[in-house]
């Protein structure tokens, strides 16, 4: 028997000649999608040295506070300078004027104060690691060092005077808001 094409009218009489099935490519994957994809449900690591460590890895880090801190505060600057464009504007300014300014404002502010964020989370995640890295133990004493040295770090070109308050500063802030992470996780079911 050979192929004969059909009409494009579907309601003829002879139907009951064409006994061909079209082919379906998915009619034999009929698994639940629970057993098609089994999904681990704990962290997967490249290396066993890493499923040991409970934290995160130098690179990760790195990119954690540099990228909160430049965001987050980008975000701020933007915020400060929507409020001194609006602060700038004259009573003789058209709306264009307006709006520009305000644009111009909270680039410029959004910009400074996230990159100053973004500087400031780079050193403190290197130093971080590094305290990591040099004592081989993850405790509160890392992060107070790592606090420390930042602010002195960034505040260095200024002088010694204002490096000491600006690490004493930040040794402080990193201290306090490491005690109340754990106070926190103590204290507080998540």
């Amino acid at each position: 028997m050979s192929y004969q094409p059909r009409s494009s009218n579907h309601n003829e009489s002879n139907d009951h000649h064409d006994n061909r099935r079209l082919y379906n490519p998915y009619q034999d994957l009929r698994v639940p999608a629970q057993t098609l994809y089994k999904l681990p449900t704990s962290p997967e690591y490249l290396f066993q040295e890493e499923s040991i460590a409970q934290r995160r890895s130098w690179a990760e880090n790195l990119t954690y506070y540099t990228g909160n801190g430049y965001l987050n505060d980008a975000v701020v600057g933007a915020w400060n300078g929507l409020v001194e464009g609006v602060k700038d504007s004259e009573a003789g300014d058209t709306m264009k004027l307006r709006v520009n300014r305000i644009l111009n404002a909270s680039r410029h502010e959004g910009r400074t104060i996230g990159n100053r964020a973004g500087v400031i989370g780079l050193l403190y995640a290197g130093m971080e690691s590094g305290m990591v890295m040099a004592r081989d133990v993850d405790d509160i004493i890392n992060s107070v060092v790592a606090g420390l040295a930042t602010g002195a770090l960034y505040k260095a070109a200024t002088g010694p005077r204002s490096a000491a308050v600006a690490g004493a500063i930040s040794g402080i802030a990193v201290g306090l808001a490491v005690m109340g992470k754990q106070i926190l996780k103590r204290y507080v079911p998540i």
